[in-house]
Parts: C-alpha cells; sequence; structure tokens
C-alpha cells in the first residue's frame, strides 16, 4: 500500500536570472504540499530527468517551441516517473499506479490525472521510460535507414545520440559513426555501443571535417544531428548523393556559454544540398504521435532480447540535481541523465 504524502515537500527552483549556463542559480527549496482536487493526483517522484533542454527553458523559450519559459521563482519540469500516492475525486488514477509526466525536479507533483499517462510492463526497468525516443523516430520517419547505410549520429555520447547508433544498428546500417567532445567517451562508444569509428570535436583534435573524411572514405548516407552548428556543417562535407539528415537537437546553441540555448546556427552549402540530392528535415515528435508508443514497445524487446543497452547514470538525491545539471552542461556524463529520489 502507499504512503500518504507528506504536507511539506522540496522542489528545485530557478533563485536568480543566470549568466551564461545555469548553475548556482538553482536552490532546493521546500513548499506546502497541496491536497488534490477533482480529477488532480499527487504523484511520489522516483525519477526525473536533467536534459539540455532546460537551457533553452531557462533562457526564454524561443518561438515553436511547445513549452513554457521557467522564470526566476518558478519550479524547473522535465519527464519523470512516480507513484501515485494521492487522488482527488473523479479521478481514473489511484494510489499505487505508477505513471510519466512533465513535472520532474520535485519530490512530489500536484497534476492533472489527464496528464499523466500509466506505465504498464512494456519496460523492465521504469527509469528506461525516461530515455529519449526521438533517435527511434527520427531514423524512422525521416531518414528512412536503408541495409548497409553509413549512418553519422554526432553528440554520440548524450542521452540521444547513446541510443542512436544502437537502433540505426539494428535498423540495419552497416557502418556507424559518431562525434563526441572527449577521448574518453569516443573509446567508451567504441567498446561499449559498438560504434565503428568515433570524431572527437575538441581543440586538441584535427579538424572534424579532416577526421570525418578519414571515418567515411566513402561518405556519409544518414546522419542524425543532435547538435548543429559546426558539426552539422563537417558531416554535410561528407554527405553521399542523396544523403538524409534528420535533425533532433541544438546541443551546440545549449551547452555554450557565450549563446542563450534559443539558436545553433550552421554554416550551409546550399550548391551542395542541391547537386547531391540532400535532404535536411527536423524531427518533431508531436508530428509523429505514434512513434512514442512503437519505441517504448520495440525498446522493450530489445532491452530483454539483450540487442540495446539504456546508457544511463543515476545521481541519487534531489539536493544533488542542481549539481547533476550544471555536469550535464559541462558534458562529465555519459548517456542519459536522472536524478533518482528514494523511495519513501
Amino acid at each position: 500500500m502507499s504512503a500518504p504524502p507528506p504536507s511539506v515537500t522540496r522542489e528545485v527552483r530557478l533563485v536568480t536570472e543566470p549568466k551564461g549556463l545555469p548553475g548556482p542559480e538553482l536552490a532546493v527549496v521546500a513548499q506546502r504540499l497541496p491536497v488534490p482536487g477533482p480529477g488532480q493526483v499527487v504523484v511520489r517522484n522516483r525519477y526525473f530527468l536533467v536534459f539540455p533542454g532546460l537551457r533553452t527553458l531557462i533562457a526564454g523559450a524561443p518561438e515553436g517551441v511547445p513549452l513554457p519559459t521557467v522564470h526566476v521563482g518558478d519550479a524547473l519540469f522535465g519527464p519523470a516517473v512516480g507513484e501515485v500516492v494521492a487522488a482527488g475525486p473523479g479521478s481514473p488514477l489511484r494510489p499505487g499506479d505508477t505513471v510519466t509526466h512533465l513535472l520532474g525536479w520535485r519530490e512530489h507533483a500536484l497534476a492533472a490525472a489527464a496528464d499523466c499517462t500509466v506505465v504498464g510492463d512494456a519496460l523492465p526497468d521504469p527509469a528506461a521510460h525516461l530515455s529519449s525516443g526521438a533517435a527511434y523516430g527520427a531514423l524512422t520517419r525521416l531518414a528512412g535507414i536503408r541495409p548497409g547505410d553509413t549512418v553519422l549520429v554526432t553528440g554520440a555520447a548524450g542521452g540521444v545520440g547513446s541510443l542512436a547508433g544502437q537502433v540505426a544498428r539494428l535498423l540495419g546500417a552497416g557502418r556507424v559513426i559518431g562525434s563526441t567532445r572527449s577521448p574518453g567517451k569516443a573509446e567508451r562508444l567504441r567498446t561499449e555501443l559498438g560504434y565503428d569509428s568515433v570524431v572527437v570535436s575538441d581543440v586538441r583534435s584535427p579538424s572534424l571535417a579532416r577526421q570525418l573524411g578519414v571515418a567515411a572514405p566513402e561518405g556519409v548516407d544518414v546522419v542524425l544531428d543532435t547538435v548543429g552548428g559546426e558539426q552539422l556543417t563537417a558531416a554535410l562535407g561528407v554527405a553521399r548523393h542523396g544523403a538524409r539528415f534528420a535533425l533532433v537537437g541544438a546541443l551546440s546553441g545549449q551547452l555554450s556559454p557565450h549563446r542563450d540555448g534559443g539558436s545553433a546556427p550552421a554554416e550551409i552549402d546550399t550548391f551542395r544540398l542541391v547537386t547531391r540530392g540532400i535532404s535536411l528535415r527536423g524531427y518533431n515528435g508531436s508530428d509523429h504521435p505514434d512513434a512514442a508508443k512503437e519505441w517504448v514497445r520495440r525498446f522493450g524487446d530489445w532491452l530483454r532480447a539483450g540487442e540495446i543497452t539504456f546508457p544511463h547514470v543515476r545521481i541519487p538525491g534531489i539536493e544533488r540535481a542542481p549539481e547533476a545539471l550544471q555536469e550535464l552542461f559541462e558534458g562529465r556524463h555519459f548517456g542519459t541523465v536522472i536524478v533518482e529520489l528514494p523511495p519513501h
């Protein structure tokens, strides 16, 4: 039986406006937990996602982003998995239900039941529901991987990229190349996730264009881009005729202390796009609502069969959540970053 919710809970708030990448401007604050009203539930969060898109929301979400801006005094938010511990009148959910919702960054969430999704047994680990299905959606809906394709994944050690290379292989890719910011992560991508080659985008390494020319001497057929900026420019330089680019992220803008997180400019050679018949398309999950359910089903099957892994790190305790976000921006972690809260 679920324990009743407490009268006081804690959440992570933006307490001052950041100058550059958010860090010390976040604080864990106690507040009173309201009783759920009609159609509402209280969820005790077990896991919530630490993701780079918060930079964009904290800086002021640009037009077209379907999420609200985080202002000073607001609690952060994002994908979470938790257990219903109290339900208001008329709620279809009951205490004990495990659900996903978008009110992470707090120990307990007062949410509309309609905004929660009951988690079944499709995935063997509830935390895996915080995996990103963007790579699967983009590769199946936009890129259309063909058997034997050479696939390039930029930002391959992040939450999206660490799954993208594995998914590309399962969908039939013959060769998978990645990019990352650190030689240590490059080695893990090769040894743990099966990347054939990895280029490193730090200042001590040769230019990306030169490295990609060596890694993909015959060019690439598919690019799943999570970074933008110079990495997208370099990827276009090795694109084969008819190459398909699926753009799913803008880390070059979100991880830069010199930008506001709302843009990631890249120099695009439109002549090359025309003469080589290259397509560039941005992936938005809301345009493909069927992809999310399909991803959970296939991800669960692949996990149980041992055909895929879920690279992630669990940061224990809400007290460490602000630090976890700062570490994400600094590139200290590999894969998806999750804050894990105690069960009681």
